[in-house]
């Protein structure tokens, strides 16, 4: 399912060393709220979903947040801490993978949930660094939440109006899209 590109989403640019700053970016290798969390989440309850069209868009945010794990670690790198610690891929950094049910509505609003949350997180990080690039980097990733966010949202809605596939298939395709106007 997956294949990995040389090419970030989005360039990773740096001002000027700033270890404290890289620092506080560690946050997004662990925790409830990390991008490797909202990455196992997605493939563990794309496993829950029966319609082919939200498994697959689960999978292909999935990836996606996997990329944005690479960009912040790029990041950290660029900022003066030449090696990510390990021992942040601990137990806290795996998401609790009960979604309370596995009704697909459920699920989708527990990862919505999720993309809040880290939402918040990056805008909190935002108001830390005066770094222009660094901004920049942010505030994509926070227009990436907020897409994933949205596609979900749509889902929701669509299932609750008994959606034909056509409908589902026009979020995969909205989604590629999206993808397209990156900057």
């Amino acid at each position: 399912m997956f294949s990995y590109q040389k090419r970030l989403l989005f360039p990773v640019y740096v001002e000027h060393p700033d270890e404290r700053f890289a620092a506080i970016l560690l946050k997004h290798f662990e925790g409830k709220d990390s991008e490797f969390a909202s990455f196992t989440r997605c493939m563990i309850y794309r496993l829950h979903i029966t319609n082919p069209f939200i498994r697959d868009l689960l999978g292909m945010i999935a990836a996606e947040e996997l990329n944005h794990m690479e960009i912040i670690g790029v990041a950290i790198k660029k900022l003066g801490i030449p090696e990510i610690p390990l021992d942040r891929f601990s137990k806290q950094t795996i998401p609790d993978m009960n979604p309370g049910s596995t009704e697909p509505v459920q699920i989708l609003k527990r990862v919505q949930e999720t993309e809040e949350r880290t939402r918040k997180l990056y805008l909190r990080h935002l108001a830390m660094t005066n770094d222009t690039y660094l901004k920049k980097m942010i505030r994509f990733l926070i227009n990436r939440e907020e897409v994933h966010q949205r596609l979900f949202e749509k889902i929701i809605v669509l299932i609750e109006e008994n959606a034909g596939n056509e409908q589902f298939a026009s979020l995969i395709h909205e989604y590629k899209m999206s993808l397209r106007v990156v900057k």
